[in-house]
């Protein structure tokens, strides 16, 4: 797969990206029928055999759609594998998407090449998620396709520098795919994002508030009434520093304002916290960009909306150009 075949059946070039716990067949297949790109991390299928039961099901109901609709198929999806040392399912998890052919795997914590190349074999792509440049040219030196930049202001674990800079940075160099990650959650922020040099913009915080998201209520309600105020970014909870909700923090009975640092040596995926409060399903990530949204729709509706509101900023651009020139 190239850039070209990735970006053929999307209705605005936007990946939501892999979200823990939340993100699950039924959020996956809302998204690429809408027409973007849907994932889940392969640790999100438990126990481990269900992640084949998972794709089994993903590849046969978007070939079911596709026949039905063949003026509009389906976007492709993706698959997030963690390429850290701590998680002990990445070889079976790796053999099971090149069995199912995996269009899109997004890799993370972690770069290797024979994982790269086993995706190469049958015709897939890989994304790595970076945060600075050093990680960056890792990626690309191992074989990676492209990169997520996981800029200032991503929900989960994310990165300290501007989108600015970190996008200008890498095209400096690389001129592959490019997803931008940080605090997008509309139309308008997703082409700022190709006005910056990005393919893609990369959105998951604004999937937690719809109805198929694997999320609870009150997660869901929180990201509705929240603003950027309300994101705190620590590493307390997984050894990796990122940004979570401040009233899961608060309920957790513990001060957002006076969080300790936690051991980057101890990383924990799932299971970190303070006594039984674990994060992720207690301790709730989230972006910086949620301060537009004020309800929960289906994934089909928010991605509908984000296209409105792209094509309208489209719309705005191209009269401003010509009102430019005119003058």
């Amino acid at each position: 797969m190239n850039l070209q075949e990735l970006k053929r059946n999307l209705t605005i070039p936007v990946i939501g990206s892999p979200l823990f716990i939340i993100s699950t067949p039924d959020l996956v297949i809302a998204q690429c029928k809408a027409g973007i790109v849907g994932s889940f991390p392969a640790l999100n299928a438990r126990p481990a055999e269900m992640l084949e039961q998972w794709l089994i099901r993903i590849n046969t109901e978007l070939d079911e759609y596709n026949r039905a609709h063949p003026e509009r198929p389906a976007a492709p999806y993706a698959v997030n594998q963690i390429v850290h040392k701590s998680n002990d399912r990445l070889e079976h998890d790796l053999a099971v998407c090149v069995k199912y052919k995996v269009p899109l795997v997004i890799t993370s914590l972690g770069a290797r090449d024979d994982l790269n190349d086993a995706v190469h074999s049958y015709g897939g792509m890989v994304l790595h998620d970076v945060i600075n440049q050093k990680f960056a040219h890792k990626a690309i030196e191992k074989g990676a396709d492209g990169l997520i930049l996981v800029a200032s202001g991503a929900g989960g674990h994310a990165g300290v520098q501007s989108p600015f800079a970190l996008v200008q940075e890498t095209r400096e160099w690389f001129k592959g795919p490019i997803a931008l990650s940080g605090s997008i959650a509309s139309g308008e922020s997703v082409l700022a994002a190709e006005a910056m040099g990005a393919d893609f913009g990369y959105i998951g915080s604004a999937f937690i508030a719809t109805r198929e998201a694997n999320a609870a209520d009150g997660y869901k309600s929180a990201i509705v009434d929240a603003s950027a105020g309300d994101i705190v970014y620590t590493n307390l909870f997984t050894g990796v520093h990122g940004n979570y909700l401040r009233p899961s923090i608060v309920a957790a009975g513990l001060d957002p304002d006076n969080l300790p640092e936690s051991d980057p040596s101890k990383m924990q995926f799932g299971s970190g916290g303070s006594g039984k409060s674990k994060a992720w399903r207690d301790i709730w990530g989230c972006g910086q960009g949620i301060g537009t949204l004020h309800d929960i729709p289906t994934a089909g509706e928010l991605v509908a909306r984000l296209t409105r509101q792209y094509d309208s900023a489209r719309a705005r651009l191209g009269l401003a150009v010509q009102q430019r020139e005119a003058a």
